[in-house]
């Protein structure tokens, strides 16, 4: 089948699909691999459930009634959201950055959303698939499109760039997360780079963080248009936190009136997003109030900044994932909270290759100098780093419940922070 019909077969379904588990009356099943996975077994079962169509690379389905089968699934779903992009004449705002994309990218929808009608990446489906199914799944009616991009080795950025063809961009911050597939520190800095190169390129806009050094130097090399969060419409916008007990306060200078306001967000490190968000709303022309009304009802989901009571505890549940950068922004912004008793828990770092042992070291150094309380860490890499130290240490997750369903503390706020592959959100229900 010709790109052009297997675009209107997709244009004239109910949308598209990678999982034959969720499909959808008249969605089309797209049969993609991976490293343990062969859609291909899933296409008959796929149609049985209901989809108008399947996607398939296998040639023993050739034949099948309502599969269509192709050289390969994953170049015919770019392809053919290559073709869907070039046909929308909208802003398209690509995110991307170490840490904070994706409370970034919830925070400008909620914003635009008061203006415009907004299409953005679901969750955090922002890799070489996410934004391919992000673009077909545009609805038509869509005004503006927020793409989260999101790497772990170099060139990923700039493939993801060709598809999405961003207009506008914003690279949230650039830490130390992934070492092992970017090499370096200055591998991360390249990879991200990425996005402000195409947008220079093709003649996009960036919005940058002002106060980021490391930004500001790559944007004065790199940026041809670049508008500040500072002053994002030729009217200063000043944006700060007033409090952070556990959650984000917020003050605004903006027309020369003032607002304060409470978000639902733990800690000062968010504030940066917040940032961001205002000077994206104030851009589009969306009336400050409706921005301010958006970032203050934006509530974090799946762990990220997000402030739990339990009858025992106030649990900060930041363990979607951690770096390096991210974990000494939560700690810092923890140690400035007030609270009678403190606690952290901090599960190990990942993908860091042969830095690890010496971030996480790091990590515990850092940690003598900040209010924090009684600090527990956990992990084989944390373990190794803390030996001979003052700080309780255990090998996994399980060790770790264990304890806690032991001791069983109370009256603390707590802080939880660790590589999504710890899975310390199995500690909560002890806490």
């Amino acid at each position: 089948m010709e790109l052009s019909a297997l675009c209107n077969l997709v244009r004239n379904s109910n949308g598209i699909c990678t999982d034959s588990r969720t499909i959808k009356k008249d969605e089309i099943f797209f049969a993609l691999k991976g490293p343990n996975h062969d859609g291909n077994v899933h296409a008959r079962a796929a149609l049985k459930a209901g989809a108008r169509a399947a996607v398939a690379d296998d040639p023993s389905l050739a034949g099948v009634e309502n599969i269509v089968v192709v050289k390969d699934v994953y170049s015919t779903l770019k392809d053919i959201a290559v073709y869907f992009r070039k046909s929308l004449n909208i802003p398209v705002i690509a995110i991307t950055g170490t840490n904070g994309k994706t409370t970034t990218k919830e925070l400008i929808r909620e914003t635009l959303l008061k203006k415009f009608r907004v299409h953005a990446t679901e969750g955090n489906l922002n890799n070489h698939i996410g934004v391919p199914v992000t673009i077909l799944r545009t609805p038509a009616e869509t005004q503006i499109l927020v793409i989260e991009m999101g790497a772990n080795h170099p060139g990923e950025i700039a493939a993801l760039c060709e598809i999405a063809r961003p207009t506008h961009g914003l690279i949230t911050n650039i830490g130390k997360a992934h070492l092992e597939g970017f090499g370096s520190f200055e591998g991360v800095i390249a990879a991200k780079s990425e996005l402000y190169h195409f947008l220079r390129e093709t003649g996009g806009i960036i919005f940058y963080n002002d106060s980021d050094k490391l930004l500001s130097d790559l944007i004065f090399k790199i940026a041809h248009k670049a508008v500040t969060y500072s002053d994002p419409s030729g009217i200063d916008l000043k944006v700060e936190d007033i409090g952070n007990n556990p959650l984000l306060s917020i003050k605004a200078e903006y027309r020369n009136k003032t607002y304060c306001f409470d978000t639902n967000l733990f800690g000062k490190h968010n504030l940066d997003n917040v940032r961001a968000a205002m000077a994206a709303g104030v851009f589009f022309d969306v009336p400050v109030n409706d921005i301010i009304n958006a970032i203050k009802s934006y509530k974090p989901g799946n762990n990220r900044s997000q402030v739990l009571k339990t009858n025992s505890n106030t649990i900060i549940c930041d363990s979607y994932n951690a770096n390096p950068s991210s974990m000494m922004r939560a700690l810092a912004s923890f140690s400035e909270m007030k609270s009678e008793k403190k606690m952290v828990i901090l599960g190990d770092m990942l993908e860091l290759g042969t830095e690890s042992i010496n971030e996480h070291r790091a990590i515990i150094n850092e940690m003598g100098k900040l209010d924090l309380g009684t600090v527990i860490l956990c992990g084989p890499v944390f373990s190794k780093a803390a030996e001979n130290g003052s700080y309780r240490c255990f090998i996994n997750i399980e060790a770790l419940k264990e304890m806690i369903a032991s001791e069983k503390p109370a009256g603390y706020s707590i802080l939880v922070k660790g590589s999504r592959g710890m899975a310390l959100e199995k500690i909560y229900e002890f806490l």
